[in-house]
Parts: C-alpha cells; structure tokens; sequence
C-alpha cells in the first residue's frame, strides 16, 4: 500500500507539534511525522531553532 501524504495540516495542530516536539513530549510516531513533515534532519537540525523565543514584553 502506498504511503499517503497530507492535502492541508491544520496550524494550530502543527504548531502545537512543534512546541512538544521541542520539548521532547511527543510519542515516537508524532515525532517521526514532524521530522518528516519538515523534512528535518535531527543528526544536524537544532530543535530549539523551530519556534521564535516568545518576546519578553508577551511572557508574563
């Protein structure tokens, strides 16, 4: 059977994705999508560099 690829991803589920791929809270399968997605190399990416630092002035 052949793989299928997504037509459309819904943001703010990316996003959120992004945010526990980060922190190391995604299960294998979630992370192994995001890699792929993204088409990340995780020998050489840093993940920190996905998501912008929240500006100072917005953490409260």
């Amino acid at each position: 059977m052949a793989r299928r690829s997504p037509q459309w991803i819904n943001s703010s589920v990316l996003m959120e994705a992004l945010m526990r791929y980060q922190e190391g809270r995604l299960p294998l399968s979630m992370k192994r999508w995001v890699e792929q997605l993204l088409d990340l190399n995780t020998d050489e990416a840093s993940t920190a560099a996905l998501l912008p630092s929240p500006h100072p002035l917005f953490n409260d």
